[in-house]
């Protein structure tokens, strides 16, 4: 399993720091035991058009051994490019007047691999708006109204849970879309989203996804 870390970090920094990166290691989520630093991989991550080489350290329970990936906030799973990268074309395309291959060319990727962000998005935008509405809800944000168009309410739903964590310890110096790759463990684009959800203290939050 991966734990998306709300990093603020920026992926230049993250990359030069190499196997000495310095990062929190939580409690399991499996058993809510204390985990500890146990090897971990390397990966690339795009950003600005530049590979960086990335080492994910990984944490093993000392209770029910489990091992977990420990990802920087700003990384996707199964995508090469960073969080921002990605959300910056979403909502160029779902949110904006720009077609995808403005959008693309702008970020410096790929038309075809921006526009499988913004299909992704699609499929997964009204479960997101659920959850991310959900979680807003439950950390005292502003509730989200339901508009025809599922895309632009699911970044709406996105932006006001941001709002809403931006008041919790830890969490304000990320983006938007940092905020939102931690919360899902960096799965919004995956076939199975997973429920969102967030740790402030020892408390979970985990709205109902449909």
């Amino acid at each position: 399993m991966a734990i998306v870390l709300p990093l603020s970090v920026s992926v230049e920094a993250y990359a030069a720091a190499g196997r000495d990166v310095e990062v929190e290691v939580p409690r399991c989520p499996d058993c809510a035991s204390s985990m500890g630093r146990w090897s971990g991989y390397w990966r690339f991550v795009r950003q600005a058009a530049t590979c960086f080489k990335v080492f994910v350290a990984r944490a093993r329970c000392s209770s029910c051994a489990s091992t977990h990936a420990l990802l920087p906030a700003f990384c996707v799973l199964s995508r090469l490019d960073g969080a921002e990268v990605i959300g910056a074309v979403i909502e160029a395309v779902c949110a904006g007047p720009s077609g995808v291959r403005p959008a693309a060319l702008s970020a410096g990727v790929p038309h075809t691999t921006a526009r499988g962000w913004v299909r992704a998005f699609g499929r997964n935008s009204r479960r997101l708006r659920a959850a991310f509405s959900a979680l807003a809800i439950e950390l005292a944000g502003d509730v989200v109204s339901v508009g025809a168009d599922l895309r632009a309410s699911a970044l709406d739903a996105i932006r006001a849970s941001w709002d809403a964590a931006m008041s919790l310890p830890g969490w304000a110096a990320l983006s938007p879309w940092r905020f939102c790759s931690a919360v899902c463990g960096g799965s919004f684009l995956a076939s199975n989203t997973n429920s969102p959800y967030l740790f402030v203290g020892r408390r979970r939050f985990m709205p109902p996804v449909p």
